[in-house]
């Protein structure tokens, strides 16, 4: 690798930081080329990137930076994960990925928000549900109250008009 692409490379890495608020290191050996475009497209669908590079140029990348040390994950075969979009995603599909591929890739340690996660942290964050699911049971729990709500407001309504037409009733019967 010449010396310009290194530092394109390095520039790179740098740029995906910026943009993506989490990032896992996995272990991706094992897996051979058709497992890992299959791997990198199931990513790119949950608004992630997989990247594979040499550890001194992901370490030279991480130099200067508000980061947490990962120089023991940064050893042997190595992927770096840059979620975009979401926490979880990522993470779900490196999971259920390993599930189908004899636990591969594995993942060594990942960093979300400047705090170092070690690999079963990373595991529980992948249990969770994704981000439109939360915000789906949200919204949910939300409309249960206020669908009660309009129903109570409703029957109230019918019993004053009920009562307006007993009331009318009366007087005409009266006169």
């Amino acid at each position: 690798m010449k010396r310009t692409d290194k530092e394109t490379f390095v520039d790179a890495v740098r740029e995906r930081l910026d943009r993506a608020p989490v990032m896992y290191i996995t272990d991706f050996s094992g897996l051979n080329v058709k497992s890992m475009t299959t791997l990198r497209q199931k990513l790119r669908e949950s608004g992630a990137e997989y990247l594979v590079g040499k550890n001194r140029l992901v370490k030279l990348a991480l130099q200067d930076r508000d980061m947490p040390d990962l120089s023991e994950a940064l050893m042997g075969p190595t992927g770096v994960v840059f979620g975009y979009e979401d926490v979880v995603g990522p993470a779900k599909v490196l999971s259920d990925f390993a599930k189908e591929n004899n636990d591969r890739p594995t993942f060594k340690a990942g960093v979300l928000e400047n705090k170092l996660l070690d690999a079963s942290q990373i595991v529980a964050l992948a249990k969770l549900p994704t981000k439109d699911v939360l915000l789906a049971q949200l919204a949910g729990a939300l409309e249960a109250p206020m669908a009660a709500f309009a129903s109570v407001l409703e029957a109230k309504t019918q019993e004053m008009s009920g009562l307006l037409d007993a009331y009318k009733a009366q007087k005409e019967a009266g006169e």
